[in-house]
């Protein structure tokens, strides 16, 4: 990636990804690398953000990175804790709060004629997070803006282009975050606002080809956005070079194996179905723990896929559809070394003995940007609308052990339930929404006989990123609906329930 333009140094806050989402939002390219490990390529950024953390800088574990190579350097923002980061270093009294200030707060003083505060004036809401606050500024510190609890909201060091605030610009509900990142990064700091879904597509597309060159790549498809958009940006870079493998796991939405390949063959992909659906559900009988569930299906793809993939002569590469939180993960500061390959639905982690190097087009950009890119490439609305689908599939909306009989009887509530959102205009208000089989039978009555069948559990949440999630307050009319078509057409099933539970304390999947 050329445009390395902001380096933000992570400190472990729960709002860093934010950071880097509100960065990107003003066209300019960023990463996020832990405190404990800035990159040694400092002069291909042209800004730096020090993120909020859990710790205090009181603390003697907290987090003490050399910034001797940025402070004075770089344009430099630091945001909470790098707000008291500076301070408590640097010559100013970091302490406790006597008033400790979470959530909304408003500017109660802004210094006039400061170019930091562009566009935003006293009484704008900002995002308070800390139980620290700054009681002295650091070494010619000059105080910028208070809010009524806390004096030092935001300063800047005079004879550096150094700027600290106290509160979180990167959150929502810091009305005025974005102008004020704005204000930093473009009119302080000079940075240039060309990162945009087709810049990112040549760019990526160049590099491919300079990477790749005339060797043969196999990327395993699983109708998702990630792995479409991915196949596209390779299609894009090595065409027929490009070997993608589409497998049923037998355990995927009605008519989904079919209906997945139409559309591939629509966009000029050269895609293998490979119907496996029998190998994994005999795998499978007689499991009913969750992991073990998991960890079958991840065998046996790898069996398959390899299988498939020592068919393409010279294949020398995998490719996935690693997207940029999964890398921020396996780097985090409260994490382990950056993981060398991705544990991927549709790959499971590879043995050594498939011997394929990795290739990973999206491990730079945030969900929403892989969406934006697909789009710029015109890709599908509808397929890049898809809902998010669990990499096991069904296997982990069935609770217990799996047979074909229990996902027939789940693909057919789920395709009612599906179908019955799109065509009451729910679907695109909707983040993920599903269908769970309980392990349990309940007594009804059908026409004048007593039945005992299945009970299944609809689910619908609204979520930004999975992290967490609120559950979708569905009319009741449709419910209604919805539950009788289900009960009328699926034999087997004679009870529905709606599942009202939030991420957290509940997770949006039932295994």
């Amino acid at each position: 990636m050329q445009q390395h333009n902001v380096l933000i140094l992570d400190f472990g806050s729960q709002y860093t990804q934010l950071i880097a989402r509100r960065v990107r939002e003003l066209n300019i390219y960023c990463e996020i690398h832990p405190y404990n490990k800035i990159p040694n390529n400092l002069n291909d950024f042209k800004a730096v953000i020090l993120s909020g953390s859990p710790s205090s800088v009181r603390s003697d574990q907290a987090p003490h990175p050399d910034l001797s190579e940025i402070r004075g350097m770089k344009p430099l923002l630091a945001v909470c804790y790098g707000a008291q980061y500076l301070a408590h270093f640097s010559g100013g009294l970091v302490a406790p709060s006597n008033t400790r200030e979470y959530g909304r707060a408003n500017l109660s003083f802004v210094k006039e004629n400061e170019s930091f505060f562009t566009n935003i004036s006293e009484g704008s809401q900002v995002w308070m997070s800390h139980s620290d606050t700054i009681k002295d500024l650091p070494t010619n510190g000059v105080l910028l803006a208070s809010t009524h609890d806390v004096k030092n909201a935001a300063y800047k060091i005079e004879g550096e282009t150094t700027y600290a605030i106290q509160f979180h610009p990167e959150v929502y509900h810091s009305t005025d975050g974005k102008q004020l990142l704005e204000n930093f990064l473009v009119n302080i700091a000079g940075v240039s606002q060309t990162w945009t879904p087709d810049s990112f597509v040549d760019e990526t597309v160049k590099g491919l080809q300079d990477k790749i060159g005339e060797d043969k790549v196999v990327l395993g498809l699983s109708g998702g956005v990630d792995s479409t958009v991915a196949a596209v940006l390779l299609h894009k870079a090595i065409g027929k070079n490009l070997h993608c493998i589409f497998v049923n796991n037998g355990l995927l939405r009605k008519d989904e194996y079919t209906s997945v390949l139409k559309q591939y063959e629509g966009m000029g992909l050269n895609v293998k179905g490979v119907d496996a659906s029998e190998r994994f559900l005999n795998d499978l009988a007689g499991l009913s723990d969750p992991e073990a569930k998991r960890k079958s299906i991840g065998k046996v793809f790898i069996e398959v896929f390899d299988d498939e993939a020592n068919q393409i002569e010279n294949a020398k590469w995998l490719a996935q559809g690693t997207i940029y939180p999964d890398v921020i993960e396996s780097v985090s500061v409260n994490g382990g070394p950056s993981a060398t390959i991705k544990s991927h639905h549709n790959v499971g982690g590879l043995p050594d003995f498939m011997k394929l190097k990795i290739v990973e087009p999206l491990r730079m950009i945030f969900k929403d940007e892989v969406r934006r890119v697909g789009a710029s490439m015109g890709i599908d609305k509808e397929l890049l609308g898809r809902h998010p689908f669990p990499g096991p599939g069904l296997a982990i909306r069935i609770l217990g052990d799996i047979t074909s009989e229990k996902v027939r009887i789940l693909q057919e509530v789920d395709a009612i339930f599906i179908n019955g959102l799109r065509e009451d205009g729910l679907y695109d208000k909707v983040w993920q929404a599903g269908a769970i089989l309980l392990p349990v039978n309940s007594v009804g009555v059908m026409g004048d006989e007593r039945t005992y069948e299945k009970v299944v559990a609809l689910r619908a949440v609204e979520s930004t990123d999975g992290m967490t999630a609120d559950w979708v307050n569905l009319p009741y009319e449709f419910l209604q609906k919805t539950s009788n078509k289900i009960i009328n057409n699926v034999k087997g099933v004679n009870r529905v329930v709606y599942d009202i539970s939030s991420k957290p304390p509940a997770t949006i999947e039932w295994e």
